[in-house]
């Protein structure tokens, strides 16, 4: 009896000592949102220790707009397809005038994703066309898309398509362990040209997405880190509020997460 007593307390102090553990992770999760002047949720699952760590578990499991998080997908079903031949591929600029002046020449695959390049992937959606997205959205198990004829380059940007924090994760895990319907290769690209950062203490990646829904602004940042033989999976989801300095939300998103890293002893302080 005394053996069995001495198991359940062992569990009840372990049960104690997490649950404190993740409430204080919580609660500067929320600082660090807070600090910035924005609201939203942090989501981070130690792969390793099939832990998720979230400050607001309930923002993490409900959908939002996309936004250029979609260049995944929407790069995978491009490549699946040999409308994208490889990392390299040109998207050709028409010597239009663009939103930024960074899309204004000639891009390959790996640029246009790094600088999140919105009329070449909306070229590469009408390339892809209705049928062929609706077929491969659900060949990928990527749910809640709303478009038709119509919306077939913009969807993503503006509308009803919806996915959540957790929705992101569960998708970046099979890409990240080739698990998705895919071709080898085709998870190769997407993994190469998703790296953002790589040095001898860890290798990041990921993909941002800015998105304005109901006159708010919505900001993504979704990826892993892998370090000491671990990954983390990672999505932030923000929106705005009326005292957020809006010059600094592109970069807001991406510091965030280091921050939560750093609060989880994965990065360095």
């Amino acid at each position: 009896m005394k053996k069995i007593l001495a198991i359940l307390l062992f569990f009840l102090i372990g049960f104690n000592v997490n649950a404190q553990s993740n409430h204080t992770v919580e609660m500067k999760f929320e600082e660090i949102l807070n600090h910035s002047n924005v609201k939203g949720s942090i989501l981070i699952l130690d792969y390793q220790n099939n832990q998720y760590y979230s400050n607001n578990f309930n923002w993490a499991n409900t959908g939002f707009i996309p936004a250029s998080t979609f260049k995944i997908p929407n790069s995978i079903i491009g490549l699946e397809l040999n409308i994208l031949k490889d990392e390299n591929t040109i998207f050709k600029w028409n010597g239009e005038k663009r939103a930024m002046s960074i899309w204004e020449k000639d891009l390959t695959l790996k640029e246009a994703f790094s600088l999140s390049c919105v009329p070449c992937y909306q070229e590469l959606a009408l390339k892809i066309g209705y049928d062929r997205m609706s077929k491969s959205l659900k060949k990928l198990n990527y749910n809640h898309m709303v478009f038709d004829k119509k919306t077939i380059n913009n969807f993503w940007l503006t509308g009803d398509s919806k996915i959540s924090q957790m929705e992101q994760i569960d998708f970046l895990k099979r890409l990240y362990f080739y698990k998705l319907p895919i071709k080898k290769k085709t998870h190769d690209i997407l993994k190469n040209i998703m790296i953002r950062e790589q040095n001898n203490e860890y290798i990041l990646s990921g993909k941002t997405g800015w998105g304005i829904s109901d006159a708010e602004n919505i900001g993504w940042y979704i990826g892993y880190l892998e370090k000491d033989k671990n990954v983390y999976f990672f999505a932030l989801n923000i929106n705005s509020t009326t005292n957020t300095n809006m010059d600094n939300f592109a970069q807001i998103r991406i510091e965030a997460i280091k921050e939560s890293f750093k609060i989880l002893d994965i990065l360095q302080k």
